[in-house]
């Protein structure tokens, strides 16, 4: 049976798709500059070329920018990941004032200026011999994605039931145990999700990067940031082209998948 939809809903609904089109446009303009002939930034004219995605593949500096920004980013997670979900449950445990407290602390990374967190990890990391090194870059990243971990394992903490929890408890399983085998099944989504969020925080971040490394660890966002200041080299928008055709493909991936469980639900 297909739904009416009232007039207002339909203005409201086709308004905002063409809001949301040209705020995503502007994405696109890179696309025909990946595609020129020339060695400089233009628009292809009447040729089109790869030879911008051939750079990518085959400059020594931008596979090792790709593979330090790969190195990093998992890295960053892989360490995020487990600290964000450990506080989530956590606060989760602990609730009441002293949980917000502490929730409050878990997203100050993302509250607090990049510039401030650069600033305080960079005079940090030269304390502890740690700057300009893949660990203090790594460990920097992994600050960063904290918080996301621990927002969308909260999130999916709140649909737990704590009784749970406490059954597996009174049937004999400890603190680590129940944890373990009870809650972290329970919220693999949201820690996944917030995996992947703190891999792509990392993958993008470039404030914190500039501060605590120089030549030793160059990730591909400083590689770009490079380029782009000294002579606008035309692999910048190749890559960019890929990294938006990747997030598009993540998007719709995880949509087609949304789709059948909303339609499940939905369901009488």
């Amino acid at each position: 049976m297909k739904r009416h939809i009232p007039p207002g809903m339909a203005v409201t609904i086709v308004s905002a798709w063409i809001l949301i089109g040209f705020l995503v446009a502007p994405l696109f303009v890179v696309v025909p500059y990946s595609l020129t002939p020339e060695r400089y930034l233009s628009m292809p004219d009447g040729v089109l070329s790869l030879r911008h995605y051939r750079t990518l593949v085959t400059d020594s500096a931008w596979i090792g920018a790709i593979w330090n920004s790969v190195l990093v980013a998992a890295g960053a997670t892989v360490i995020a990941t487990p600290v964000g979900g450990a506080a989530a449950i956590g606060v989760w445990q602990l609730g009441g004032r002293v949980g917000r407290v502490v929730s409050a602390l878990a997203v100050l990374p993302m509250v607090v200026p990049s510039i401030v967190t650069a600033l305080a990890l960079s005079r940090t990391w030269v304390t502890l011999h740690l700057f300009d090194t893949y660990s203090g870059v790594i460990l920097s990243h992994a600050i960063i994605g904290v918080p996301f971990v621990f927002m969308t394992a909260i999130a999916a903490l709140e649909t737990l039931d704590r009784r749970t929890f406490q059954a597996a408890r009174s049937l004999g399983a400890g603190s680590l145990r129940s944890v373990r085998d009870v809650v972290v099944p329970n919220i693999k989504t949201g820690l996944i999700s917030g995996a992947v969020f703190a891999f792509f925080a990392s993958w993008d971040e470039i404030v914190v990067t500039s501060f605590v490394s120089a030549q030793t660890v160059f990730t591909l966002p400083r590689k770009i940031f490079s380029d782009i200041r000294d002579n606008i080299d035309p692999a910048v928008t190749a890559i960019s082209t890929i990294m938006i055709i990747v997030t598009f493909a993540v998007a719709v991936v995880y949509l087609l998948r949304a789709l059948p469980r909303a339609k499940i639900k939905e369901s009488p």
